[in-house]
């Protein structure tokens, strides 16, 4: 099959010699510009891969300790069938997973030392088909047994109040009850049964777990406040709340997960799109790089474009010659980068540890960051937008160049030929 003579001679300019100083120059110019547009793309593909693997690692996490919905009894009272509640919520298909829980808050003393807690009561039998932090600490939540009130602390607030296993707390619930001397609040010494590492800061310094019958009896409630549930797909959480909310009897609150912690995720995606817009840029610029490397192609080619005129080929014709070479220069820097940034974003746990080797030096400290590794997840919704917005700031680039490549006039080129 006859290849176009446009293309041909359009790769032949993209792979410009270097006979001539002015070639030669031109020739970098083009490598630079090709150069300029795979660093743009890897630079963009391994940010929005390190961004989407933060994003995922904090929010599974997050999932270990916060279920994927919660209905509950408004203004924290105790719901008025809490069977009936978990048989309707069972009958949607995605729902998984199941189990009460009790949600209040309260202060945590031992000694001189107080800090605010996250008390939620929990069945240990049911909680492991709702939460991974219950499957993973099944021995230590089995020891929450209903009359003995034992709790089992956050990590981080088990170490802020100075206690280990076996030692004495008290709980105090926030509403007092009325003696003869005035409110006086209710303090109820409980015993820590353990303690639990989520890897989620904001939960391990302020959660509480304990059986639900003892939550209950301690801030005086008839039943669980809420229940919790599963799903077989988290990403879906938003619609099974919607489901539930018409199906659902009674006066009940629903609240999925992308609602519990919507802040985080709003602040993490408003992060990731303005980076998604900066990097762009250096594309962008590398891009019309390629406006100066086909400007310059064409002054110096004007007699060939001339001879090429007289010989019948028409504007069209030598315009398509400078697109071609300039989406080729295009074509291959894209290539070039989705390959420097795909092999560097799959094996990223392999490559920053090595530099922290070679520097000594360690780019995420445990003790400052969520995560100390490095986490990637490529996805094509970033990759496949990252690649097309390439390609057609390459091609928009070299419209400009190739129209006025057309517009040659063959007479006055050749006139001092």
């Amino acid at each position: 099959m006859q290849i176009p003579y446009e293309l041909a001679l359009g790769w032949r300019y993209t792979r410009a010699g270097r006979a001539t100083r002015r070639n030669g120059f031109i020739s970098f110019i083009s490598g630079v510009s090709m150069l300029g547009i795979a660093l743009g793309v890897a630079a963009l593909i391994i940010v929005l891969s390190v961004m989407n693997g933060f994003q995922k690692d904090v929010r599974d996490r997050m999932l270990s300790v916060v279920s994927h919905i919660e209905i509950f009894a408004p203004l924290g009272a105790a719901l008025p069938d809490p069977a009936l509640t978990l048989a309707e919520a069972k009958k949607n298909p995605n729902v998984i997973g199941a189990a009460p829980f009790v949600a209040a808050q309260a202060l945590l003393a031992r000694g001189e030392d107080m800090k605010g807690a996250l008390v939620r009561g929990i069945d240990p039998a049911l909680e492991g088909a709702v939460t991974d932090l219950a499957a993973t600490n099944e021995k230590t939540l089995n020891l929450l047994v209903p009359g003995e009130f034992r709790v089992v602390l956050g990590g981080e607030l088990a170490r802020a109040l100075g206690v280990r296993v076996g030692d004495p707390v008290t709980l105090i619930a926030p509403a007092g009850q009325v003696t003869p001397a005035g409110v006086v609040p209710r303090l109820k010494q409980m015993t820590v049964a353990g303690t639990f590492d989520s890897g989620h800061y904001e939960y391990d310094s302020a959660l509480v777990l304990l059986h639900h019958e003892d939550a209950q009896r301690i801030f005086r409630l008839e039943g669980p406040t809420g229940v919790r549930l599963k799903l077989k797909d988290l990403h879906q959480a938003r619609e099974v709340a919607q489901q539930l909310a018409q199906s659902l009897s009674g006066q009940l609150l629903i609240r999925d997960w992308t609602q519990q912690n919507r802040t985080w995720f709003a602040a993490v995606q408003l992060e990731k799109r303005m980076m998604f817009i900066i990097l762009t840029l250096i594309v962008a610029v590398a891009a019309f790089n390629l406006v100066s490397t086909l400007v310059m192609t064409v002054t110096d080619k004007r007699a060939d474009i001339a001879i090429l005129r007289t010989l019948g080929a028409s504007p069209k014709s030598i315009m398509g010659i400078f697109v071609v070479q300039g989406a080729m220069v295009g074509v291959i820097g894209t290539l070039v980068g989705l390959l420097l940034g795909l092999g560097i974003a799959f094996n990223i746990d392999v490559i920053v540890p090595a530099i922290e080797r070679a520097l000594n030096a360690s780019f995420l400290p445990k003790d400052i960051y969520l995560i100390s590794k490095m986490p990637s997840e490529p996805q094509s919704s970033d990759i496949v937008p990252i690649a097309v917005i390439s390609l057609v700031l390459a091609f928009v680039a070299t419209l400009y160049p190739s129209w006025r490549a057309s517009r040659v006039n063959p007479a006055e080129a050749l006139r001092y030929e």
